[in-house]
């Protein structure tokens, strides 16, 4: 048993880069219920990081962000990936209403030595339980989204790397002059995950 333990203990590039890709499966997906970018009643409720989460069951958008976090897992466990950023916008104009940030921070040690780091498993739950908690939480501050909205993900990744053929290379999609709101972060010891979510001030319209 004491073996055991101490095995979950035990982080490796692997296994951080699995982490961090599936959190960010479970937080778009948390993102488009709680933002209502698709009915409410196409997701279907599971048990994560001790909380309730909610997943598309929806085949496109499953199948979208399946080869996205394969893709991103990849991008993380060779040390790679630098950003990730979910868009929601008018489905008529394209204009950027929201932009949820995932900024990685990779130890460069562990990509190139193949070294392991130790933290254990409650605590990086504990970690991103926050994070959920808090997108879940965010229509009490975001504005309301009136219109139809679809939703894209950008990857900012080396300069080196070689564009995958299912993507494709995107400008930012940046907001102006856009309202921040900095959300908690979580620390594999490996893959440091910062989150923001940028949004656009309806204020300046008025």
């Amino acid at each position: 048993m004491a073996s055991k333990t101490i095995a979950k203990d035990i982080i490796t590039l692997r296994g951080s880069a699995a982490i961090v890709s599936e959190f960010f499966g479970y937080a778009a997906n948390s993102i488009l219920y709680n933002r209502g970018i698709y009915p409410e009643e196409s997701f279907t409720k599971v048990k994560k990081y001790g909380l309730p989460m909610l997943l598309t069951q929806d085949e496109n958008v499953k199948s979208f962000l399946t080869n996205i976090t394969a893709q991103l897992s990849e991008w993380l466990e060779a040390g790679h990936l630098q950003r990730v950023v979910l868009v929601i916008m008018s489905k008529q104009t394209n204009e950027v209403f929201e932009r949820w940030n995932f900024s990685i921070e990779t130890d460069k040690e562990v990509v190139e030595k193949g070294v392991s780091k130790e933290k254990s498993d409650k605590e990086i739950m504990r970690e991103i339980q926050a994070i959920m908690r808090q997108i879940a939480s965010s229509i009490t501050y975001l504005p309301c989204l009136d219109e139809q909205c679809i939703f894209d993900v950008l990857a900012y990744t080396d300069a080196e790397v070689a564009v995958p053929f299912t993507w494709i290379e995107s400008d930012p999609k940046l907001i102006a002059n856009p309202q921040m709101v900095k959300l908690h972060s979580f620390d594999t010891k490996i893959h440091k995950v910062d989150t923001l979510v940028s949004y656009k001030n309806d204020e300046e319209d008025e």
